[in-house]
């Protein structure tokens, strides 16, 4: 049985503030709408300081102490696997900006739901904020891509 298999790692980071998100409206790529910041784990870096990495290129803030929170997971049709690590926390500083990803603004948690958010992000939501749930796992069923969370 073979063992290894070749991984894209990424992040995703909510940070919050009592009842506001930090949510960017993701123009970028083709995943586009309202998401989280977050990006690529660079080649030899710690999953915590790409997170703190990309956050900050995305946003201008410096986050502390993101707490892992779940993951997303798919296995592409060239039988790669791609995960996102989800990450949280409420400890920040610096001054708000936007980057070339899309606009970043604080959100009530209560309105992310009205919003247009990216594909699939109402699903990852509930893992970030539901404590049952650490995965969001797609899969493919007779050719259409779907999910499940675990």
């Amino acid at each position: 049985m073979h063992q290894r298999e070749s991984v894209e790692f990424t992040n995703m980071c909510m940070v919050y503030d009592g009842d506001k998100v930090l949510v960017q409206d993701r123009v970028k790529g083709s995943w586009t709408g309202i998401t989280f910041p977050g990006g690529h784990v660079e080649k030899g870096e710690s999953f915590t300081d790409a997170v703190i990495r990309e956050v900050f290129e995305e946003t201008g803030l410096k986050i502390s102490a993101p707490q892992l929170c779940g993951i997303k997971d798919r296995l592409n049709d060239d039988g790669s696997r791609y995960m996102v690590l989800f990450y949280k926390t409420n400890q920040f500083e610096g001054v708000l900006h936007s980057s070339e990803e899309g606009k970043v603004f604080w959100a009530n948690k209560s309105e992310l739901l009205h919003m247009r958010l990216a594909r699939d992000m109402e699903g990852m939501l509930k893992v970030f904020c539901e404590d049952t749930l650490s995965e969001f796992y797609y899969y493919q069923e007779n050719g259409a891509w779907k999910y499940i969370l675990k």
